[in-house]
């Protein structure tokens, strides 16, 4: 095992150690355990990158090593969750030591806990009994290191975008000064440059104060140089142990290979395979948005006038086309998913105006943000950044149901959706029990089963091992052969590559060949 990083004699904090010994954890409701048999030993200091396939419990050991498991079940109520083994920090359940750890979670809306960007940032040190003039010398300081400090203090959390809240989260975190840190999937939804400055934000924490550090990351290239040691864990089963593999980086990814590249690990230089396009013509218009301008808040009323919101990004013009892939790319905070929400007919727009097509329309109207409920879900699907945003339902099969019962078709194909999104077997869990990556697909899902025209995805490989983006994107690409328009916000270039099509830059607003 490698040597734990020596703590620097400036340190603030005293680095955590964590004992796993035959632990597991079988969610309320499920019939397997998402954790079973683990045995894990992480010295104080050391810096663990945490791997394995969408659903081998990843996100359960870390939201169990941060005190949050067994409370309450995922409907609020006292539950039926199962743990054995013992999980202990510094010899102590997780939950006797809550305070020792922090936790940033794969979903940072779940962490926006204030109004104000420094007041939320300070959250968690004041509630530690930090002193207030500490307090605020670390807010500046994690704000900085995260790339935030270009805010100011009121600035609102409500106006900030998807990965600007991950980096408010990441703040609020060091400001805490944990003796453990983890972090799952802490860079799902930056930009490049916003990887690099929270990975880059994360090493200085951990050079100031030496914690220890868990991390849960598919992607193996952003970390491999900042930990000691990979830990890749396997999905639960009678006879196979928790990690499957255990050493220091250079060796686990030398030696294992093509045993990460089978479990779905994703290894520096490896692009999985996916299904070539068959088509990649253009098709009908289906939707048009000109000169657009979008912003997610409300107009305000002042005195007798209606004055609109400032708009977080304008003068947009896209088209959809049927069996075309438009990606949207663009930095953090450029205004990506609103414009996306807005083109879904979900946001109305600030200025200029999306229209659909007589081929979409069908006698609903050319403006989708006047559309019926039942009338957008039949030609727009839209995938929220946050899946959480769209479960209605207490498990997966009334999930997948909920949409076709509503437009009065696609049960059909439930069954296919099941098994292509690898979902077959958790038909009876709780959408909110499942693993990041489960509950994207569940997501996406939900939203093929009524069969619209235009697919609109926010992030829509956020949470996916190899093999289950693989899977995505091939199946994606056949739609978009059958016909089908697909609207992606995302980061991921080799996704982008993979689906084709035209790409519109936020920042540009030009449509712009990939």
């Amino acid at each position: 095992m490698p040597a734990a990083h020596d703590r620097p004699a400036s340190a603030a904090v005293r680095p955590a150690a964590v004992t796993a010994r035959g632990w597991g954890w079988r969610h309320a409701g499920r019939s397997r355990p998402a954790v079973r048999a683990l045995d894990l030993d992480i010295r104080p200091g050391e810096r663990v990158l945490l791997l394995g396939p969408s659903g081998a419990g990843k996100s359960t050991l870390l939201h169990a090593l941060a005190g949050v498991l067994g409370d309450v079940n995922d409907d609020g109520e006292a539950g039926d969750s199962d743990e054995s083994g013992s999980l202990l920090i510094d010899g102590a359940s997780p939950r006797e030591r809550r305070g020792r750890a922090g936790l940033m979670q794969q979903d940072p809306e779940t962490q926006v806990v204030l109004s104000r960007v420094g007041d939320d940032v300070a959250f968690g040190a004041e509630n530690l009994a930090v002193p207030r003039d500490e307090i605020w010398t670390r807010v500046h300081e994690a704000l900085d290191d995260v790339g935030l400090a270009h805010l100011p203090l009121d600035h609102p959390t409500s106006a900030l975008s998807g990965g600007q809240k991950q980096r408010l989260a990441l703040a609020g975190i060091l400001a805490m000064r944990p003796g453990l840190i983890l972090l799952d999937e802490p860079t799902a939804n930056l930009d490049p440059i916003g990887v690099l400055e929270v990975r880059d934000a994360v090493g200085r924490c951990l050079d100031k104060t030496g914690a220890t550090l868990v991390v849960v990351e598919h992607r193996v290239s952003v970390w491999k140089d900042l930990v000691d040691r990979i830990v890749v864990l396997q999905p639960g089963s009678a006879a196979d142990p928790a990690v499957l593999l255990d050493g220091p980086p250079d060796q686990v990814l030398a030696e294992a290979r093509a045993m990460l590249i089978a479990a779905g690990v994703w290894v520096p230089g490896f692009v999985p395979a996916t299904r070539n396009r068959t088509s990649s013509g253009t098709g009908d218009l289906l939707l048009a948005a000109e000169d657009l301008a979008v912003s997610r808040e409300r107009p305000r009323r002042r005195r007798f006038k209606t004055v609109p919101p400032v708009p977080v990004q304008q003068d947009i013009s896209a088209q959809v086309r049927a069996g075309q892939a438009l990606t949207v790319t663009g930095p953090n905070g450029a205004g990506k998913s609103t414009f996306a929400l807005t083109l879904a007919g979900l946001l109305a727009p600030v200025e200029g105006n999306v229209s659909a097509t007589v081929d979409l329309s069908r006698g609903a109207g050319i403006d989708p943000c006047k559309w019926k409920a039942e009338q957008l879900i039949a030609r727009i699907g839209t995938v929220f950044q946050e899946p959480e945003h769209q479960f209605v339902t207490g498990n997966v099969l009334d999930e997948l149901m909920f949409g076709p019962r509503h437009v009065g078709h696609g049960e059909e194909r439930v069954d296919e959706l099941l098994e292509r999104l690898r979902l077959t077997e958790l038909v009876d869990a709780n959408p909110y029990t499942l693993s990041g990556g489960e509950k994207r697909r569940l997501s996406v899902a939900t939203v093929l089963a009524a069969h619209p025209q235009v697919l609109v995805l926010d992030e829509p490989t956020f949470g996916q091992d190899a093999n289950t983006w693989a899977e995505l994107a091939s199946f994606l690409s056949e739609l978009l052969d059958a016909g089908t328009a697909v609207v992606s916000v995302t980061h991921d270039a080799e996704f982008s590559a993979v689906l084709g099509g035209a790409e519109l830059r936020l920042g540009t607003t030009e449509a712009v060949a990939p």
